[in-house]
């Protein structure tokens, strides 16, 4: 005989239908997959905790819930501030990699990285804003959460939380981070790139590279990458083509394609060094592309970021 569902069954069951919901705004907000899980847990502890009472009071579980999550995550973000002050070298948002060419799994945090405004460039963005302009602009502009709301999430007015919004909104106008190509547009010019590298043909890889084009390196300091913004499309192409004469043949150019946050990227497996060659550290590469040219690229090194991505499957031998 089946039981009857508790009214904690029933409140479990109505926070995980807006769990995904969840996961994409923390994830929004953190950069990092341990921080939204964390903040989504957390926010559903303060839910299960209310009283008959305080869980009547909620007319929107959905808004309510994206707000606590908000609340959470203002205080991760102001924590990390002073955690990033200690990090060797950039710090790039923990990449969501997922297989390329095959059916996206109904992860979460995967269903939520095929928004725009989680891809790469855009993350990389709001973190270069305040916590509390990132929180108000992110569950105003991105959720449609009332300034109100907001406003009691900071703990200011919603005069204040408005101007928050506000210089989040214009930083990243004028940042203008290039928006999703097709990812047929960007395998081509990715397939280019690689066969350039691999020719070492620097005037090739030149071409298909933005004026304005910048390589972010995130390690801090556990693993082999650029620890400088290196900016321009020559001193890019020529650090790739350095970086071909100190690893193994073949190897920079033979990493498999994977989406990174649902852009087109590369993921390079460790490899052992051998016959003076240096070893080759686990890298998760992503790019921009902006009219036709790559844009960006970030070179995520830091195993701990790597930590929980999902690997493409070994090739059969």
């Amino acid at each position: 005989m089946a039981s009857t569902p508790t009214a904690q069954d029933t409140l479990a069951a109505e926070f995980a239908a807006h769990r995904s919901h969840l996961i994409g705004v923390a994830y929004r907000l953190t950069g990092t997959r341990a921080d939204a899980e964390d903040a989504v847990q957390e926010s559903w502890l303060r839910l299960a905790g209310l009283d008959d009472a305080g869980r009547a009071a909620i007319r929107d579980l959905r808004g309510w819930l994206t707000t606590v999550v908000g609340r959470i995550c203002l205080d991760r973000l102001k924590s990390a501030a002073a955690q990033r002050e200690r990090y060797v070298g950039n710090w790039l948002p923990e990449p969501v990699v997922t297989p390329f060419g095959q059916p996206v799994s109904e992860d979460p945090l995967d269903i939520a990285v095929r928004d725009d405004g989680l891809r790469m460039a855009a993350l990389v963005v709001l973190d270069k804003l305040t916590p509390e302009q990132r929180v108000a602009f992110v569950l105003h502009d991105a959720f449609s959460v009332p300034f109100a709301e907001i406003a009691d999430a900071l703990g200011v007015s919603a005069d204040a939380a408005r101007q928050y919004a506000s210089r989040g909104r214009k930083a990243l106008a004028d940042a203008d981070p290039a928006p999703r190509v097709p990812l047929e547009d960007q395998a081509k010019l990715l397939e280019k790139f690689l066969i350039a590298l691999q020719a070492g043909d620097v005037r090739a890889m030149t071409e298909l590279l933005a004026p304005d084009v910048v390589l972010i390196g995130d390690s801090n300091g556990k693993g082999r990458t650029a620890r400088q913004l290196i900016l321009g499309p020559d001193k890019i192409a020529r650090f790739f083509i350095g970086l071909t004469r100190m690893y193994a043949p073949g190897v920079l150019a033979g990493g498999t394609p994977v989406l990174v946050n649902g852009d087109l990227g590369v993921y390079l497996a460790p490899q052992p060094g051998e016959d003076g060659f240096l070893t080759l550290d686990e890298h998760v590469q992503s790019f921009t592309v902006r009219d036709g040219k790559v844009a960006a690229i970030y070179d995520l090194v830091n195993p701990d970021k790597l930590a929980r991505i999902t690997r493409p499957a070994a090739s059969p031998s």
